[in-house]
């Protein structure tokens, strides 16, 4: 059998649709629907039942399904274990990491990691949800939260700070009503699907009752509005630049997030991972002050 075979198997049983199996495997739907037809033939099994909600795993798919994890999990390692023996460091690698670790942090100082390592490519995945590395979503991550699971190595880098902040224009139109600088004032949140972020858990546990004028899905988002003068939000320290930005709360009365370098353990070896890894921990080392709100434009 064919081990492709089994990856159309096992994203379709992730996903339940046929569309979420060809954008991870990117590859057309009718692909999909293809390939997992040509595998139910082959074993003469019925593998999914087809609804108009999506696909949902029959009994003799359920069944089937560790087996084919089992596989998959024993592939990927092997895979894992081939890309350490080359000593060139040329390839790709990928890196996931938030947005804004890789526009404001990662991709300023890619030059002279370029010049350093002219055959070697990154690709960098942005967003606020965990990859799991062991399926190859990516070779390493740069995180504010270490993993708790997996069989994965994490080195903390450093630390990155944060603060309240608001607009010196905003802040003079609202005076603060008592000692607390939050008191009578709106706030900038992160939307419900990023509840779990630690900013917006800082801020419900902080400010349960204030107004949130703006629910925002992305850092980004949260800091336009802040120069807009809408209200007061959690920022990193080092994004709060700007003369006009001012901070309310120091990091000190806020939180601090550790910066994490995560991989598969599998991938240690690799020369073109360790690259990485090193530039990265370069980049944070050099960063650091800035990191840890000792540098800021406010």
């Amino acid at each position: 059998m064919d081990w492709n075979d089994l990856k159309y198997f096992l994203e379709v049983a992730r996903g339940g649709s046929l569309t979420r199996a060809s954008s991870v495997l990117r590859v057309s739907q009718s692909t999909v629907g293809r390939r997992i037809s040509e595998l139910e033939t082959r074993l003469a099994t019925r593998l999914f039942a087809r609804h108009q909600t999506g696909y949902c795993l029959t009994d003799e798919g359920r069944e089937l399904l560790g087996r084919a994890q089992a596989v998959e999990d024993n592939m990927l390692a092997f895979e894992r274990g081939a890309s350490g023996l080359s000593p060139a460091v040329s390839g790709v690698v990928r890196l996931a990491t938030t947005e804004n670790l890789a526009t404001d942090l990662v991709i300023p100082a890619l030059p002279r990691f370029i010049a350093r390592h002219p055959q070697l490519r990154l690709e960098i995945v942005t967003t606020t949800a965990t990859v799991e590395l062991g399926r190859r979503d990516a070779d390493l991550a740069l995180r504010v939260v270490r993993p708790t699971h997996g069989n994965l190595k994490a080195r903390r880098l450093g630390a990155m700070t944060h603060g309240v902040y608001g607009h010196r224009d905003y802040l003079a139109r609202h005076p603060a009503r008592g000692p607390d600088p939050l008191a009578g004032r709106a706030v900038i949140a992160w939307d419900e699907a990023h509840a779990h972020l630690p900013a917006a858990q800082w801020l419900a546990r902080r400010a349960p009752d204030a107004h949130v004028v703006l629910a925002a899905s992305t850092l980004r988002a949260q800091i336009a509005a802040v120069r807009a003068g809408l209200g007061l939000a959690v920022l990193p320290d080092f994004l709060a630049t700007g003369a006009n930005l001012v901070r309310v709360l120091a990091p000190s009365e806020v939180f601090s997030d550790g910066i994490w370098l995560v991989m598969h353990a599998d991938l240690a070896a690799s020369s073109r991972v360790r690259a990485v890894a090193d530039f990265l921990a370069e980049t944070v080392a050099q960063a650091q002050a800035a990191l840890s709100g000792q540098v800021s434009g406010s």
